[in-house]
């Protein structure tokens, strides 16, 4: 049987209800679809196929999903570090945003962020910026899958100049790009300090119109609850409550500071939650209980942030640092272990942008979103579970190849679609002009 792509690997992690962990498999590719997945020897005598790849020491597992993310600000990547997250937005990421944030910088940023994503083995991106049609173009370009964020604030920016204006050029990008294979969009009204209750209510409505999430940073520090007290009389979570926003389109990031009784009405919503735990600890803005919301239902994936305040955008450093973290948390070393964690970073992401039908795990019928990462290295070597070594011990040198929707886009570490040497020389043209003012 003649097929696009097979792909014969030491395992396949397909991430599935099963939890299985199959060795000596390979992988089918037709159409940008998975065929099947079956015994290597198997494999061999069944199919042929024009791409066939022989991975022995490899792991295959389903294309990581950071689910939350500001791509373009890679290009702040070290501007400002070691502060409070309100100093460090208000006197330093603001201000620069103001003097240099355009379609160019969002361009170019967003470049780098994805050549940065892609050789570290991640398939899909859940972004919030400026401009996002022109991550959106971008995205589409270098072949890669992304939830593009329709930003709404109250405050003026370039991209727009009131909440009227954020919503109108919104539903454009969403029209835009509302059929495309890759690239699909979000409400992304940026917290609950910086957007008030009448653009919320609509978003509210316009995202039930429209089917798409709501992705927002929802309980990042103590300081947003003391505002929110101050100028609203209630915590945040109270106030989205009452004007509706609670439910399973809401994808809340951060969610740091939870009160008990807010961390069962959030489960009753089935709303959905994005850890972000290494951004958490620098800008030291506290720690999401991930093992409580779990064990109460919720949904919860992970992302890196922005390069800005991470400083990477590593989804391999995200699943360590959350498995560690809960263990330290929890003072229970079985408080998150390594197959959770990896479904976190996977289908648990899919589910949160709504096409966990679709990508996510490695299923017969499913887009071909494959990561491959070499196990044969020294660093992870003895193999006696796999799983343990991508969360405890793999890095992100590791990946080798990576397939969207069946397309190579990561070939033994070279990018395919994107021209690394551009990307590095624009970069370097930012930081000039950056650090020259």
């Amino acid at each position: 049987m003649k097929v696009d792509s097979l792909i014969h690997s030491g395992w396949i992690i397909p991430v599935d209800a099963e939890s299985r962990v199959l060795r000596k498999h390979s992988l089918a590719i037709l159409g940008g679809r998975i065929t099947e997945l079956l015994p290597t020897d198997q494999a061999r005598a069944k199919y042929r196929a024009d791409d066939e790849i022989d991975l022995p020491g490899h792991a295959l597992i389903p294309g990581l999903i950071n689910t939350h993310t500001h791509a373009a600000m890679s290009l702040l990547r070290g501007i400002a570090d070691d502060l409070p997250l309100m100093i460090w937005l208000h006197e330093h990421i603001w201000p620069a945003e103001r003097r240099w944030v355009n379609e160019e910088f969002v361009r170019d940023g967003s470049q780098l962020a994805i050549a940065e994503m892609l050789r570290s083995g991640t398939t899909c991106f859940n972004d919030m910026y400026f401009f996002p049609d022109v991550t959106a173009r971008v995205a589409a370009a270098a072949g890669i899958r992304a939830t593009v964020g329709l930003i709404v604030v109250d405050f003026p920016t370039i991209w727009a100049a009131s909440s009227e204006e954020y919503l109108h050029r919104g539903i454009a990008v969403h029209d835009q790009w509302r059929n495309h294979h890759l690239v699909r969009t979000a409400f992304a009204p940026h917290a609950p300090y910086s957007v008030s209750d009448q653009p919320l209510e609509r978003i509210r409505v316009m995202a039930d119109e429209l089917e798409i999430p709501i992705h927002m940073h929802v309980h990042e520090t103590r300081d947003e609850i003391r505002q929110s007290l101050r100028d609203h009389g209630k915590r945040p979570l109270q106030r989205l409550q009452e004007l509706g926003l609670l439910s399973p389109s809401l994808i809340g990031v951060h969610m740091t500071q939870l009160e008990d009784e807010e961390l069962e009405s959030y489960a009753a919503s089935g709303g959905q939650v994005v850890h972000v735990p290494e951004s958490n600890l620098k800008l030291a803005n506290g720690y999401c209980p991930v093992k409580r919301l779990l064990e109460a239902g919720v949904n919860v994936a992970l992302g890196t942030d922005g390069a800005a305040s991470n400083n990477d955008l590593d989804m391999f450093g995200e699943m360590r640092t959350t498995a560690l973290l809960a263990k330290g948390m929890n003072r229970d070393p079985a408080a998150l272990p390594a197959p959770q964690v990896l479904r976190m970073a996977t289908i648990h992401g899919a589910r949160a942008l709504g096409i966990g039908d679709e990508t996510g795990s490695l299923e017969v019928g499913k887009s071909a979103d494959v990561t491959a990462v070499d196990l044969a290295a020294i660093e992870t070597q003895p193999v006696y579970n796999p799983v343990s070594q991508l969360v405890y011990a793999a890095g992100r040198h590791q990946v080798t190849d990576v397939w969207i929707a069946g397309r190579r886009v990561l070939s033994k570490r070279e990018l395919t679609t994107l021209d690394p040497e551009e990307i590095l020389s624009r970069a370097a043209d930012w930081q000039h002009k950056i650090h020259q003012a």
